[in-house]
């Protein structure tokens, strides 16, 4: 034999003779095998042996000719996350395979081992001792590798393979070069995969004094707007990180949106807040606030305003209270009340609302209950299911007995689709074009979002990506049609991230939560991310969520939690008025059904749970 021939030769004859009898052995085996296998068609033979495995996203052949082109182009890189991958999942099982195995053989060691009846009674029962305590490590273990094993699947369901990549960098430049499709060229950037991957961190705005609840662009992406718990909006030029306008918003309580109306020149602000007060605030081009001035009052707190595409005097208000008044500043009265959002005959406290971009006279609201409920600006007739024109929900959660509450809801760019989040639960997309009752289409999860009413938005031109916060604190993005996380980044040093808000034109987004700063991120890393340490922290979410889930007093431990922490936290009053602001005005547009019903203070902490 070859590994003969470098050894010591110790013994000719009795070495030979070794040989000749392996030789014989091999011989006869070496026979069987071929003989066995002249039966194996040619093509099965290749599958087992020489042909590649496919790869875990399920790369063509094709693809990986190209790959160093791909690397160059495409900047999809590697890392793209996997939770299913074969080789992973075969090793795992053939792990816990062998774990059985090995528990199974020292049981039966034990029992062969044990003494018997008529042996030392004293030293049997000792060792009944111990092998009872090792039998219950041994049920531990177990435990602990069905739960891991249950964890995985439930990681792995209900997702699909990430396509091929749509934008390449080399050639899409090239064809903007010379002219060929440049009006697409930022749309394809914006919805590009490997930028997703390569967002990175790129500076912070530092103003407020206490949690950042609401961003907003205005249209053209010039300007950022942000609103705090210390009562003031600010108005940012966000590229040169500087403040250019800070106003008192003229709220009692937490501020929790501020947006631009559109086509008004960015002279137009909205505002809501916990003291249920809709105000709007006038701006100048000389940097000043002209005035505040209320417009609607809700008998609760007012989380969400949804704009009008194209109205620069026309939006909807969503609170607590259930109520949903669409507000029109050409009117004395601007406030009008659409509908009182109810199940059955109890009303339905709202988190938020959203108008179809699409199809304007449509409107979507989430709230205190599971139902996604859409309705029709024309016919809201309440005598007809309660005005409703179609309600969605996860068909697992119709029946469920766990309160779950709609934290956010927003329409695809299009309007054809439509992301909700909800709390302690997953993320889910609907069709809006599907009927009344119709099941989601897709489940987006891993994240947490139980401590704070928690936003999520869609991410690219074309709603490419799902991005939301977590109570981890992390930032997480979904590719939208395979559900796999793309992207997953640290976010808030507090732990808890709201607010994201996509920049409308360009490669990037700001981010906010219970940190007193806003952040900035664009995809300048050099490389793609490797998504280090996901898959703990998604299974660190899981087990906390699954653990809350059994608790009885999870909702009053949580209202506890904040309360401390808003006694806990280093208040400040809030800053005097510029110099160049006039006095906000108190004046009242409110409807006959609005109430002047407020919320405490400014001590209210914004963040609380749902």
């Amino acid at each position: 034999m070859a590994d003969g021939k470098s050894t010591v030769l110790i013994g000719d004859s009795e070495e030979k003779e070794d040989q000749h009898n392996e030789g014989d052995a091999s011989g006869s085996n070496d026979g069987q095998t071929q003989s066995s296998s002249q039966d194996v068609p040619k093509e099965e033979g290749e599958a087992s042996g020489d042909k590649p495995m496919p790869d875990v996203e399920g790369e063509t052949a094709s693809n990986r000719e190209g790959e160093d082109e791909e690397d160059t182009d495409s900047m999809d890189g590697s890392g793209l996350y996997c939770l299913t991958e074969d080789g992973e999942r075969e090793s795992q099982g053939g792990r816990r395979e062998r774990a059985k195995d090995k528990t199974g053989g020292k049981r039966m060691a034990r029992k062969r081992n044990r003494p018997g009846s008529g042996t030392n009674h004293s030293s049997s029962s000792d060792d009944d001792g111990e092998d009872d305590e090792e039998e219950q490590k041994d049920d531990e273990e177990e435990e602990d590798d069905d739960d891991n094993e249950a964890m995985e699947a439930w990681l792995g369901a209900e997702l699909t393979d990430l396509r091929g990549p749509v934008w390449r960098a080399v050639p899409s430049l090239r064809s903007r070069e010379i002219g060929r499709d440049s009006h697409q060229f930022v749309r394809r950037v914006c919805g590009a995969r490997g930028l997703v991957q390569r967002l990175e961190l790129q500076g912070r705005l530092e103003r407020h004094a206490g949690c950042v609840n609401t961003l907003h662009f205005n249209p053209s992406g010039t300007r950022l707007a942000s609103g705090s718990d210390d009562l003031r909006v600010v108005i940012w030029d966000w590229a040169v990180r500087r403040a250019e306008l800070e106003f008192d918003s003229g709220h009692k309580s937490n501020v929790f949106q501020a947006k631009f109306l559109p086509h008004s020149g960015d002279s137009t602000l909205a505002m809501c807040a916990r003291d249920g007060q809709i105000r709007v605030a006038e701006l100048s081009a000389t940097q000043r606030c002209k005035n505040t001035k209320r417009v609607a009052q809700h008998k609760g707190a007012a989380h969400k305003l949804a704009l009008e595409p194209d109205s620069p005097c026309s939006f909807l208000s969503a609170g607590e209270d259930a109520v949903v008044f669409g507000i029109d500043l050409r009117l004395d009265r601007p406030a009008n009340k659409l509908v009182v959002v109810k199940e059955g005959d109890k009303k339905v406290g709202l988190y938020t609302i959203f108008v179809n971009p699409a199809k304007t006279h449509h409107f979507a609201v989430g709230g205190r209950d599971q139902y996604v409920r859409i309705y029709d600006q024309r016919k809201i007739n309440e005598n007809d299911n309660n005005g409703v024109l179609k309600k969605f929900c996860p068909s697992h959660l119709v029946s469920s007995e766990s309160k779950t509450n709609i934290t956010c809801l927003v329409y695809s760019h299009d309007g054809t689709e439509l992301l909700a989040s909800y709390n302690d639960e997953d993320i889910y997309l609907f069709d809006s074009n599907h009927s009344d009752g119709a099941d989601y289409c897709r489940r987006y999860k891993g994240h947490r979002n139980n401590a704070t009413v928690k936003g999520v938005n869609f991410y690219g031109p074309c709603s490419e990506f799902v991005v939301s916060g977590s109570d981890c604190g992390h930032i997480y993005l979904w590719e939208k049609n395979s559900a796999r996380i793309v992207q997953f980044m640290e976010g808030d040093r507090g732990g808890v991230v709201n607010c994201l808000e996509p920049h409308p034109h360009l490669p990037g987004m700001a981010t906010s939560g219970l940190d007193h700063d806003i952040k900035l991120w664009a995809p300048t890393a050099e490389n793609a991310t490797g998504l280090k340490g996901l898959k703990e922290v998604m299974k660190k979410n899981k087990r906390e969520r699954d653990e809350d889930s059994v608790r009885h007093s999870d909702q009053y431990d949580t209202h506890l939690l904040w309360f401390l922490m808003r006694h806990m936290r280093n208040r400040r009053p809030p800053r005097a008025r510029r110099e160049g602001a006039e006095p906000d005005t108190d004046e009242s547009w409110s409807s006959p059904d609005s109430s002047d019903e407020e919320d405490g203070g400014p001590d209210h902490v914004q963040c609380m749970s749902s």
